[in-house]
């Protein structure tokens, strides 16, 4: 009989932990976010009931439905982290905490204004470190100009960065594409850091990940 979703989550904890002992740093400096992308909404209300607070969703209107189907549950922290449109920027200004993939001046002038007398919305710009033609993000020259002119809008709060580097078994590969997203945050002034997913996020703890994004580990594969 395959774990449950309690279970499976209980087991990334533990890997968390771990990682962070290691690193020798306290497990309360990492934010899990469980990925429940396409994931039916009866699997997060498991995961809640499990203590998790934090689910990220790549789909603007998926994370829109799930927000109001779910708007029951005490504690959830929306966290929208997939390349967003300027016509869906809407439902990720009405019910994210945070925003994990601004690569876009259009979108990041939208979301200010959609949070016009709120507070503003964490923000972490991402970075293509990898230079894959196919992935989104930011390329790293281009990051300074793309800060200075993000970081005068009112409604958004750059609080970090983000990647998805290019997937590698290679552990040594994998820490160098985390370590150039950490000099990079460092240089620019921006404490956090959302990389690292069910694939190499016990690497990415170990170069100061402030936020590791797990779907598969703890809902299990996608169809």
């Amino acid at each position: 009989m395959s774990a449950s979703v309690a279970e499976r989550l209980a087991e990334v904890r533990r890997r968390v932990e771990a990682a962070c002992a290691r690193a020798g740093r306290p497990v309360e400096s990492v934010t899990l976010v469980a990925v429940s992308k396409l994931k039916p909404a009866a699997l997060i209300r498991e995961a809640h009931a499990a203590g998790q607070r934090d689910f990220g969703e790549n789909y603007a209107q998926e994370l829109r439905d799930k927000a109001a189907e779910l708007a029951d549950l005490e504690g959830l922290r929306w966290h929208a982290i997939g390349p967003l449109q300027t016509n869906k920027v809407k439902y990720v200004a009405r019910v994210a905490s945070a925003f994990h993939a601004l690569e876009r001046l259009e979108v990041a002038r939208e979301l200010s204004k959609r949070r016009e007398g709120a507070s503003p919305l964490p923000c972490y710009a991402e970075v293509n470190v990898g230079g894959e033609a196919t992935k989104s993000g930011l390329a790293p020259a281009a990051l300074a100009d793309f800060l200075a002119q993000a970081r005068e809008l009112p409604g958004i709060q750059l609080v970090g960065l983000m990647s998805l580097p290019p997937p590698t078994d290679d552990e040594a590969r994998a820490r160098a594409y985390f370590r150039t997203l950490r000099e990079l945050a460092a240089r620019h002034g921006l404490p956090g850091l959302s990389m690292g997913t069910t694939h190499d996020f016990e690497q990415a703890i170990s170069e100061g990940a402030t936020v590791v994004r797990v779907g598969t580990a703890i809902f299990g594969e996608r169809a």
